[in-house]
C-alpha cells in the first residue's frame, strides 16, 4: 500500500478472480437457503399474527450463517459492478441494527481489503483510469478526506476508491482507518432500514432512505462544484 501501482507489475487475469468470488457467493447463498427454508416459508404465507415466530427464528440463527453473509457482502463488493445493499439489509433483517451493522461492516471492510490488495495486480482499461470521479479523488486537495466520502457514497464504484488509495501511495494504517470509517455510515443505515423492515416501522425505513437520498445528493453537489473548479482552474 505503500508504494504507486508500477506500469510495469505481473497482471492477473480479472476473470478467474470473478469466477472465485462467484462461485464462494453461489455456496454461501446456498448455505443461507438452506438455514433460512422455514423463515421463508414463513414469509410466502406471511401475516401479522405469524410476525412474531417469523423474528424469533430469523434472529436465532447460528453464527455460521453471520460467516455466510460476511462472504458474500465482501465479495458482492469486490465484484464491480455490484452492488451488495440488498444483503446488507438482509443482515439487518437477520439480525438487527446492531448485530447487522457488524456483519455488513466487516464484510465491507474485507471486500475492499482484498481489491485494493489485489488491485496492482490487475489490467484496468482506460476508461476506468480516466474517470472524472477518479480525478476527484486523486487531484482533491484534501485526499484522504476525500478517499474517505468516497467509501461512504454508495454509486462511486469501490474498485476506484481503492485504485486512488493504491495510486496516492496511502499507508495500510491510514487505508484501514478510511475505509472502516467510510462505511461504517451505509452498513449501519442498511442494518437499521432491514431491521425496520421485519418490524414494518415505515417511519425508520423512511429516514433510512432520506439519508440515503441525502448522501447521494450531497455527493453529487460536490461533484459538481469540483467539476466547475476545475474547469476554471484549466
Amino acid at each position: 500500500m505503500k508504494q504507486k501501482i508500477k506500469k510495469h507489475a505481473h497482471y492477473i487475469s480479472k476473470t478467474p478472480l470473478i469466477i472465485v468470488a462467484v462461485i464462494l457467493i453461489i455456496l454461501a447463498a446456498l448455505v443461507i437457503y438452506h438455514d433460512f427454508k422455514p423463515e421463508l416459508n414463513l414469509v410466502l404465507h406471511y401475516n401479522h399474527a405469524n410476525q412474531t415466530k417469523l423474528l424469533h427464528l430469523i434472529r436465532a440463527h447460528s453464527y455460521r450463517d453471520m460467516g455466510m453473509l460476511v462472504i458474500i457482502i465482501a465479495m458482492m463488493n469486490a465484484i464491480p459492478g455490484l452492488s451488495n445493499s440488498v444483503i446488507c439489509i438482509f443482515a439487518g433483517i437477520c439480525y438487527g441494527p446492531i448485530v447487522g451493522l457488524m456483519i455488513n461492516w466487516f464484510g465491507n471492510i474485507t471486500g475492499n481489503c482484498l481489491v485494493a490488495g489485489l488491485i496492482s495486480h490487475i489490467r484496468l482499461t482506460d476508461k476506468f483510469k480516466n474517470s472524472k470521479s477518479l480525478k476527484h479523488l486523486t487531484n482533491a486537495k484534501h485526499p484522504l478526506i476525500a478517499l474517505t466520502l468516497g467509501y461512504m457514497i454508495p454509486i462511486i464504484p469501490s474498485a476506484l476508491v481503492n485504485y486512488a488509495v493504491v495510486q496516492l501511495g496511502v499507508t495500510r494504517k491510514r487505508f484501514l482507518v478510511m475505509v472502516a470509517l467510510g462505511m461504517l455510515p451505509t452498513s449501519f443505515l442498511y442494518a437499521f432500514g432491514g431491521d425496520a423492515i421485519i418490524k414494518g416501522d415505515l417511519k425508520r425505513i423512511t429516514i433510512a432512505l432520506v439519508i440515503i437520498l441525502a448522501i447521494i445528493v450531497i455527493y453529487k453537489v460536490i461533484d459538481g462544484v469540483a467539476t466547475h473548479h476545475q474547469a476554471q482552474e484549466n
